[in-house]
């Protein structure tokens, strides 16, 4: 019988009157103590016992540890386990990013949206002007309009005299180009 089984039987007060635990003489005030046969002040024997009967992991050799870890994955495959767990904080950080993503797509559509509202150039008046050899929308677009996006200004002349394209002009030609305030 172990020490610890003694022991445990002791205290319950389970033991043959042999086997008794003999108490030894205590000083003046102090508690008295049951001394348990068997016991010696000496560690006790340590026992060999593989790892995960502790419950911890023992250190297996590179190719051991590879061939566990290939039948766990191949276990976890079949039951249909999910592969990827998140923490806690990885939840709280998916939650955070996809806020910050769709926050920031909320707030450029709604710049976008204020941009598309925007009147734009106010564009008072035409002035006619002549095409001449190597000029296309874009060059008389800054030419006459030079502070305001040239984008804008073609596509406003392309209204104003019905163009379906910028290589639609020709040298000679004569266009209505608006002027801006």
């Amino acid at each position: 019988m172990s020490t610890a089984a003694l022991a445990a039987d002791a205290v319950a007060g389970r033991l043959a009157p042999e086997l008794a635990p003999e108490v030894a003489p205590a000083p003046q005030g102090a508690p008295r103590r049951r001394r348990i046969p068997g016991s010696t002040t000496e560690p006790l024997p340590i026992r060999g016992c593989a790892g995960e009967v502790l419950g911890r992991h023992v250190a297996e050799p590179p190719a051991l540890r590879q061939v566990v870890r290939t039948q766990q994955l191949r276990r976890a495959h079949e039951l249909g386990a999910p592969s990827l767990r998140l923490t806690r904080r990885g939840r709280m950080l998916v939650s955070f990013v996809s806020v910050l993503v769709f926050g920031s797509a909320i707030a450029v559509l709604g710049l976008r949206i204020a941009g598309v509202l925007d009147s734009g150039p106010d564009f008072s008046s035409t002035v006619p002007v002549q095409v001449q050899p190597g000029q296309s929308l874009w060059s008389i677009a800054q030419d006459t309009n030079p502070g305001l996006d040239t984008a804008t200004v073609v596509e406003k002349i392309a209204d104003v005299n019905k163009l379906s394209g910028p290589a639609d002009i020709t040298p000679g030609q004569t266009l209505q180009i608006p002027i801006a305030r």
